[in-house]
């Protein structure tokens, strides 16, 4: 009994002296805070072509599907991906251009659909915040162009419109993109799979097992 006691009275104490910190004036914590060394990497360092290569590689590597196009040649890139999927019901956040709705297709915008709505929907086109190259991962924020969360994690099939202007190099470069801290942010680095269960790779368990990305080149690299 002692020893649980001596223990517990152990792990209290470093919680007291852990947050003792809390009660200091904002100032001092703003000053503890700036003083803190970050030596990690906080700027890429390839050219602005090298990081847009590196960014195809990394989505081609976790089974993503990447064209590339032209600002004018964005709304018959969006049809051909359409068409080439092979499906018919799409959502679409509310925001999302009209010229990116192609002609020919079922679209449901989300204008406050079920999800049972949304389920039923065969895939989905977003816009996107950012794209890390160095880990190949695209951020969504959510805005009415991007869509609810929801509506990126229950149909099947995800086609992303990544603008080159929007890919950064690494993490911190995306976080000093952010004026504030969003309030939901969702990181994709390829289709959705797991291999938690005997190493099997399976595609599909927390979201669409296809994506695909159409990278719009409007910075002229």
């Amino acid at each position: 009994m002692s020893v649980s006691v001596s223990s517990r009275q152990q792990i209290l104490d470093r919680v007291r002296g852990g947050t003792k910190s809390v009660s200091k004036p904002k100032e001092a914590l703003a000053e503890a805070y700036a003083a803190l060394p970050r030596d990690y990497v906080r700027a890429g360092r390839l050219s602005r072509e090298a990081c847009l290569e590196l960014m195809i590689e990394r989505l081609r590597e976790y089974d993503a599907e990447v064209v590339e196009c032209t600002p004018g040649e964005l709304p018959a890139a969006i049809a051909s991906q359409l068409a080439l999927s092979g499906k018919h019901v799409f959502v679409a956040p509310p925001a999302l251009p009209a010229e990116w709705l192609a002609a020919g297709f079922d679209w449901k915008v989300d204008h406050d659909l079920t999800s049972a709505e949304i389920e039923v929907a065969e895939g989905v086109v977003t816009a996107a915040f950012c794209g890390v190259a160095d880990s190949g991962t695209i951020v969504l924020h959510h805005s009415d162009t991007e869509g609810r969360r929801v509506l990126t994690l229950l149909p099947d099939w995800h086609l992303c419109i990544l603008r080159a202007s929007q890919v950064v190099e690494t993490f911190p470069e995306y976080l000093g993109r952010c004026q504030q801290a969003p309030t939901l942010v969702t990181t994709i680095s390829g289709p959705s799979a797991t291999a938690d269960i005997e190493m099997t790779r399976i595609k599909g368990v927390h979201g669409p097992r296809f994506l695909h990305v159409i990278l719009v080149n409007d910075q002229g690299a």
